[in-house]
């Protein structure tokens, strides 16, 4: 079945001879098969692939010509909410209020986060956003609530002073000390 005039069969015949990748060249070869008056099952057999491959290549040239025939680039962020550019808009705010000294609440990063994109999303996104911009997690060290400040000093103190004494003195001090640890 020919659906191209001769000039389009000329263009597709120089094209053959331009660098480009093999996909490509393949399917200027499918649609040449077709104009040369080739059926789509006998271009299958002879190209090696699938029917449904030279149904396709038919398709994307009669709807876009040569151009359409180009592989489509794969990979890539294909279900991101905001671009690079606006993360790093929206993460500058929050970096200031992080390099005062004050803790990101990431509830709040959240909620402006979903501001900005619209709609709700989990807090699994915000994380992977904030590895993507290199932000790490840095949380002051956990503390017992129940914690005696004044034991704690007097330990403190006592170890202080067994450094300055000899190394037979630190032996005696250290099992009134450690009463408290069990092991």
């Amino acid at each position: 079945m020919v659906k191209c005039t001769k000039r389009q069969i000329r263009q597709l015949k120089t094209a053959l001879h331009w660098k480009m990748p093999e996909v490509q060249r393949q399917r200027i070869q499918m649609i040449l098969l077709r104009e040369s008056g080739m059926a789509q099952p006998a271009i299958a057999e002879a190209m090696g692939v699938s029917l449904s491959t030279v149904n396709r290549a038919h398709m994307a040239y009669d709807h876009g010509g040569i151009k359409a025939l180009k592989p489509k680039p794969s990979g890539g962020r294909k279900r991101e909410n905001m671009t690079l550019a606006e993360e790093k808009t929206l993460l500058r705010r929050f970096a200031n209020a992080a390099g005062a000294g004050e803790m990101l609440n990431i509830h709040d990063l959240k909620a402006a986060y979903e501001r900005a994109i619209g709609h709700a999303t989990s807090n699994s996104t915000v994380y992977n956003l904030l590895t993507r911009h290199g932000w790490r997690k840095l949380m002051p060290r956990p503390f017992h609530p129940k914690r005696d400040i004044a034991a704690q000093n007097a330990f403190k103190k006592a170890i202080f002073q067994c450094r300055e004494e000899s190394s037979t003195g630190c032996r005696q001090a250290w099992p009134s000390l450690a009463h408290h640890v069990r092991r």
